[in-house]
């Protein structure tokens, strides 16, 4: 195996890894009070979007899978949200658009589904788990860091900075709205790595959501003053739209792994394709394959496409379609995939859709053995870009991604939820949480859980080894014409050689880039109970337990 550059952070009782230290320590600190792994989520769910503003927010929307140890079942929770009523394609073509903008008002045309998901979440776990905790109080790290300030990542300049440029107005020039120079710069420039921001329209609107609750969010004066200035500015979102707003209870989807069963969220997510990933490889013997080589990087690539062809071919809200989730995960279309793979079949090249994503994930396990895997987003980084009035909140681009054909699978529709990259995962072993796992990045989302998995049960690398280890992303990056394998430099010129002979047009990316994703996991020994967790270096997280 190769070298490792931080330690696998080991703890007996609860355990969390975010990707942002100060979120990992509003998320431990409550589970240290005895509070549950949902509460713990919803501290950091909330700090998060404070400190990493770029990649989340209260303005997007989030997934939850969470495994309830006393009632000994998985829960999933949607809480994406849906188009408005006004979202229509007849509007934006009035508009002279062939495509839905991805910034402005009117990109900003689904619900943020974020506040509401936390709130669900508390009420199913106050009823359900250990608790003793109010709601006002998972709020309080969220709305000191928006109140008082916290040091500014690299991260976050380095973004700020990407999005200032005026050449692309399409996905940046985010100068051009007034609320984001407010909040986002300091003198007409982005905050540097180490300055203090802060956030006091943000922190406002966290106190009322403390006060008030997760509904306030949706029905209230703060949802008045958010729909008056994005209608404003040409927004079509109503307070209506916002009132109907509803979360929803899921059934969770899986497929057998090894000894393992995998989990993750249906449709509207693209956790099928997480899971059909792992149902073809689960008809191939990873273990006689070399982890790291040509072949190994080849065979799940080419999984991959076939799982994404599926994808792009089926998925949207499944309100409006019939998808074919059973059949595409079964063993028989599982073991039909792996044999064109072995066959050497070169699968087609697919025009996959342009999946970019900025993104967080975070895993928790508290001490009574409740599990969280929890993902959050705005989409693109800085969402929209826009903010409403005096609200501190970025509202999310989602919805951007709807297509204007209306024979599209994922054609705008009023009150229609869009295809979402987000997904998060877990693996049971007889019917308790073995391996808490996830990772932003759109695209890359399935693939790297495909790494993860293989890398930890296939090939037995500790959580940590398995998380730094060389990434791949195959598709497309925002702007990217053609779908190529890129790869990390770490992987061989050998190796590189192998897989372009095996027909993949390859580019070389810097070691540790973050455009892998900051992927995180728990692993739980089922003989020690020991939690095993692990942060990626290509973001700023932190593992951390006690």
């Amino acid at each position: 195996m190769g070298k490792q550059y931080r330690a696998t952070t080991m703890s007996t009782k609860g355990m969390v890894t975010t990707p942002h230290y100060l979120a990992s320590q509003a998320a431990l600190s409550i589970l240290q009070k005895g509070g549950n792994a949902i509460e713990a989520a919803i501290a950091a769910a909330s700090t998060i979007g404070v400190v990493y503003p770029h990649m989340n927010g209260i303005g997007g929307d989030n997934f939850w899978l969470i495994y309830n140890a006393k009632t000994k079942e998985l829960k999933a929770l949607n809480s994406s949200g849906r188009s408005g009523e006004k979202a229509t394609i007849e509007f934006y073509k009035s508009q002279g658009l062939s495509k839905i903008p991805s910034r402005g008002a009117i990109a900003a045309n689904t619900v943020p589904g974020a506040v509401a998901g936390w709130g669900q979440a508390f009420n199913y776990g106050n009823n359900e788990m250990e608790s003793s905790l109010s709601w006002k109080s998972l709020l309080e790290s969220a709305l000191d860091y928006a109140k008082n300030g916290f040091p500014v990542t690299p991260s976050q300049t380095h973004w700020t900075e990407v999005n200032l440029e005026a050449s692309d107005t399409e996905f940046r020039a985010l100068g051009r709205f007034q609320e984001f120079n407010k909040v986002f710069l300091k003198n007409g420039k982005p905050y540097q790595a180490g300055e203090i921001m802060k956030q006091e329209d943000l922190a406002r609107t966290l106190d009322l959501i403390a006060e008030n609750g997760a509904d306030y969010f949706y029905n209230s004066e703060l949802t008045e003053r958010m729909v008056e200035d994005l209608q404003k500015h040409g927004g079509i979102l109503t307070v209506n739209d916002f009132k109907q707003h509803t979360s929803d209870w899921v059934n969770p989807i899986s497929v057998k792994y090894r000894q393992y069963t995998a989990y993750n969220l249906p449709p509207n997510t693209q956790g099928m394709a997480s899971l059909s990933i792992l149902n073809i490889l689960n008809h191939i013997e990873m273990n006689e394959i070399e982890e790291g080589s040509s072949t190994y990087y080849h065979v799940l690539v080419e999984a991959i496409k076939h799982a994404f062809n599926d994808r792009d071919r089926y998925l949207t809200d499944p309100e409006f379609v019939n998808i074919p989730v059973k059949e595409l995960l079964s063993p028989q279309h599982g073991l039909e995939l792996a044999e064109k793979i072995k066959d050497s079949e070169r699968a087609k090249e697919l025009q996959l859709l342009d999946a970019k994503g900025d993104t967080v994930w975070f895993g928790i396990v508290d001490e009574y053995g409740n599990a969280v895997s929890m993902i959050q987003s705005i989409y693109h980084e800085f969402g929209s870009g826009f903010i409403p009035k005096d609200t501190g909140i970025i509202l999310q681009n989602r919805g951007s991604y709807f297509s204007l054909d209306e024979n599209h699978v994922n054609a705008l529709a009023p009150r229609k939820r869009t295809f979402h990259t987000l997904n998060p995962a877990m693996l049971l072993k007889d019917g308790k949480p073995a391996l808490v796992y996830g990772t932003m990045g759109g695209e890359g989302q399935p693939q790297t859980q495909a790494a993860l998995v293989t890398r930890i049960v296939d090939y037995r690398m500790n959580v940590q080894e398995a998380i730094e280890a060389p990434r791949w992303l195959y598709g497309r990056t925002w702007g990217a014409a053609s779908n190529s394998l890129k790869v990390e430099n770490r992987i061989s010129q050998e190796v590189c050689n192998e897989l372009k002979s095996l027909g993949h047009e390859l580019e070389v990316l810097e070691e540790f880039t973050d455009i892998m994703g900051h992927a995180g996991a728990i692993f739980i020994d089922e003989q020690t109970n020991v939690k095993y967790g692990g942060a990626d270096p290509r973001g700023d997280g932190m593992a951390i337990g006690y």
